[in-house]
This record gives C-alpha cells, sequence and structure tokens, in this order.
C-alpha cells in the first residue's frame, strides 16, 4: 500500500486550487485511506461524521502545501479522520510541573571545553530504540523517559534495551497518573528509588492503565543514578546535553500543523503552552537551517517514520513550540546489576507446584485446606468459582455462565474470554486419588 500512500502526499502536496467537487474526490481518497491505516467505524453514520473531519482537514493540508514559503509539509496521516479537540484529547499528556517540583540543575561546567559538533544523529550511534505508539493513552511522558533512559543506558553500557513504559504508566503514581499525563522527571525519580525499571518485553505495553505487577517491579535490569534539569530557556545548554546524550523535552503539540505533520523543518506557528513530551535525538543543519532531531511517540504513520525537524536557533529563547523550556536528562555512570536467578516453579502446596508464570487454582477444598490443584496460564490470575478457568488479574470478574472475564471502569464494562487449561500439575499419589474422587 506504499503507492497508494505516495499517490495521496502528491495530491496533497501540487493540488490548488482545490478540487470542485471536493466531497466526491475526498470520499473515493477517504475509502483509500482507510484501507491504509486500517480503519473502519461501527456505523454508517460514524464514518459520515469522520468523512467530513477527513474532508476539513484535507482542506487544511492542501492550503498550508500551497504556500510557496513553507519549510515543512502536511499530509493525511493516520490521525486525519480527528478534528483537533479529539487529537489533543487523546495523544497528549505531559504535565506542568506543579508547586512540589524541584529544579536539578547541571553541575556548572568545568574542564576543557565541550566541542560541539555540527551535527549529532543518536541514532547512528545505536542509541535509540524503534519508534513506539502511545495510542490514545496520555503517557508521552513515560515514553521520552523510557527513551532518554535507553540512550544512557546504551552510551553507558554498550547495550540497548527497550524499557517499560506501562511499569510507568502503572507503578509510578506519586505524582505521575498513568495515562492522564505526567513528568519525565517524576519518572526519573521513580526508577531511582525503585533501584531500576524491567524491559519492555517483560511489561510490554498495553495502551491503558493497568493494576502495578509488583512481580516485574522488582526486575530491575536497567538502572539511573539521577537526572538533570536544563537551564529553562538555555538553548546552549540544551545543545552541550544532546551532544552528551538524548534529552526529554516538552512542547506544544497541539497545533493543527503538528497533528498533520509529514515532512520538513516544522516552524510553527505554535504555542509555548507545554502539553506533549517529546525526545530529542540530535541535531543538523539543512541549506543554513538548523534544526532539532524529535522522536515521538505516535507511531511510524506520523511525521518522517515516527520523527520531525525542528527549527533550532529561532531567535526565541524559549524555542519553537517552547522545546527550550523543559528538557531533562537522566544520569548513569556505572553498569546495571547482574541478572537476578530465573523464578522457579509456582509453589502451590508442599506437594504440589504449577510452571513458571502460572498460577495455583485449587479445584476441591475441604476445611479450608486445598487437596486438589490445578494450573492456570495466566501470572498473579484470579481463579473462578467453577475450579475450571481463570481470568487476568486486570479483568478479576469471572462471569463463567459466558466464559468470560469482566473488568469494571466508571460505566463501561471491558470483556475477555476466559481461560481454561484442562490438565493438571504433578501431584503425589494421595493428591492424584483425590482429584480422581473430585471427578
Amino acid at each position: 500500500m506504499d503507492w497508494l500512500r505516495l499517490w495521496s502526499l502528491a495530491i496533497l502536496t501540487l493540488l490548488s486550487p482545490l478540487p470542485l467537487s471536493l466531497s466526491s474526490f475526498t470520499s473515493g481518497l477517504f475509502d483509500d485511506w482507510c484501507k491504509l491505516h486500517g480503519k473502519a467505524y461501527s456505523d454508517s453514520h460514524e464514518r459520515l461524521h469522520r468523512l467530513r473531519v477527513f474532508e476539513d482537514n484535507y482542506a487544511f493540508v492542501a492550503r498550508h502545501n500551497a504556500l510557496a514559503n513553507s519549510s515543512y509539509t502536511l499530509s493525511l496521516n493516520a490521525f486525519a479522520d480527528l478534528t483537533l479537540h479529539e487529537f489533543k484529547a487523546s495523544r497528549l499528556g505531559l504535565s506542568a510541573a506543579p508547586s512540589q517540583f524541584h529544579f536539578r540543575p547541571p553541575p556548572e561546567d568545568s574542564g576543557p571545553a565541550l566541542r560541539v559538533p555540527s551535527l549529532v544523529d543518536w541514532r547512528k550511534t545505536g542509541a535509540v530504540t524503534p519508534v513506539k505508539d502511545q495510542g490514545s493513552c496520555g503517557a508521552c511522558w513515560a515514553f521520552s523517559a523510557t527513551g532518554a533512559m535507553e540512550g544512557i543506558n546504551k552510551i553507558v553500557t554498550g547495550s540497548l534495551v527497550s524499557l517499560s513504559e506501562q511499569e510507568l504508566v502503572d507503578c509510578d503514581r506519586s505524582y505521575n497518573s498513568g495515562c492522564n499525563g505526567g513528568l519525565m522527571d517524576y519518572a526519573y525519580e521513580f526508577v531511582v528509588k525503585n533501584h531500576g525499571i524491567d524491559t519492555e518485553e517483560d511489561y510490554p505495553f498495553q495502551g491503558g492503565d493497568r493494576s502495578c505487577n509488583k512481580e516485574k517491579l522488582k526486575r530491575h535490569v536497567v538502572t539511573i543514578d539521577g537526572y538533570t534539569d536544563v537551564p529553562s530557556n538555555d538553548e546552549e545548554r540544551l545543545l552541550k546535553a544532546v551532544v552528551a546524550q538524548p534529552v526529554s523535552a516538552g512542547v506544544c503539540g497541539s497545533e493543527r500543523t503538528f497533528q498533520l505533520y509529514s515532512k520538513g523543518i516544522f516552524t510553527g506557528p505554535c504555542s509555548t503552552s507545554l502539553d506533549h513530551a517529546v525526545l530529542i535525538v540530535g541535531y543538523g543543519s539543512e541549506n543554513g537551517v538548523d534544526y532539532w532531531i524529535i522522536k515521538n511517540s505516535w507511531g511510524r504513520h506520523w511525521g518522517m517514520n515516527g520523527y520531525m525537524y525542528m527549527l533550532r536557533n529561532s531567535g526565541s529563547s524559549e524555542g519553537v513550540c517552547g522545546i527550550n523550556m523543559l528538557a531533562s536528562y537522566p544520569i548513569k555512570s556505572g553498569p546495571n546489576p547482574p541478572p537476578p536467578p530465573p523464578p522457579g516453579p509456582t509453589k502451590c502446596d508442599i506437594f504440589t507446584s504449577c510452571p513458571q508464570g502460572e498460577t495455583c487454582c485449587c479445584t476441591w477444598r475441604l476445611l479450608g485446606i486445598c487437596f486438589s490443584w490445578k494450573c492456570c496460564e495466566l501470572e498473579s490470575a484470579v481463579c473462578c468459582r467453577d475450579h475450571r478457568t481463570c481470568c487476568p488479574h486486570d479483568y478479576p470478574i469471572c462471569d463463567t455462565r459466558r466464559k468470560q472475564c469482566l473488568k469494571r471502569t466508571d460505566n463501561v464494562t471491558m470483556v475477555k474470554g476466559a481461560r481454561k487449561k484442562d490438565s493438571f500439575s504433578w501431584l503425589d499419589g494421595w493428591g492424584s486419588l483425590l482429584q480422581v474422587l473430585n471427578v
């Protein structure tokens, strides 16, 4: 489908003025766009509404791309069926520093002057993980923080490890609010106090708030020593920080041009009301125009495969979209702790165990003593009263009649299929007899 995307972008870039039969043209383009991005709508009314939003975004993109003096272009990207209000409600999530926030200044410059090269791109040295997607969870702060920790961990240890945003979303609740917003510095504080953070592979992103997994919280794969804040509105210090490592930064991401950005050096206009977090992974220049290299967390279908070039040396102390106002980075000086030994089987009682990562569920109990066990394939699961099924810990309500697991959040009931496993764990001879009697 790449040819279709290129074809659409070419039309948007070159077409001016707008076609007379806009609705007829965009209806077909909208169908192609839906196929490209795998979009489907619940009913005809919803589809019609999304088509109208798409048409409005199309007109906005075409008008912008017709400007002769713009240094960047827009496109009908993966967010072209969202109004700006909908986009702002689902894709941002940076919380401004409250009164309890304590600024941590960088150490004073000492020793020989730091050499500042004309180009830095931490992607080329392998210090940046692939672009991630926060979905409709407002956890940009977590993605920015893990990106900075991934970078400094690679620089110090030589190993690039993708870290868990979901652990921060679920467990970092002293000041941050999961999908409802947060701040990178608080994420760094959490990792320091927790003595490390787990990997993305072991604690993967789920796109929403979940209960904190206390067992995975103990898996301290990557550690940091602390963090430092770049002085606000000091672009020279920010540049020096990026020379040393990838840096977290707050920006204003709530502009329509930001939503539909495609390529080129983004110059705004945008406000300096910070509401989104990104990662600065380098800088460079193009035709005499300086820019930052921004890694976003909106997937690869936004911008230049998930990246943006943002104007640097704009003449404003705050920087374009306020990028110079709230930047910070983690500090790490030594290796990570040795990995813990792999956990053993889950003990049910002195005679019975389940494989690692599974849950013991009692199938026959007498006078408060369990005489027969069954293994649920899920970790920290809820055992259902039918003694045959189990549910994930974050979907703890068993509906055994429909074979569903339920989770009630506010007024919405979320559903998962119940899990069933007919094989029993090993038992001693007496336990096996009890199991047979139970059948």
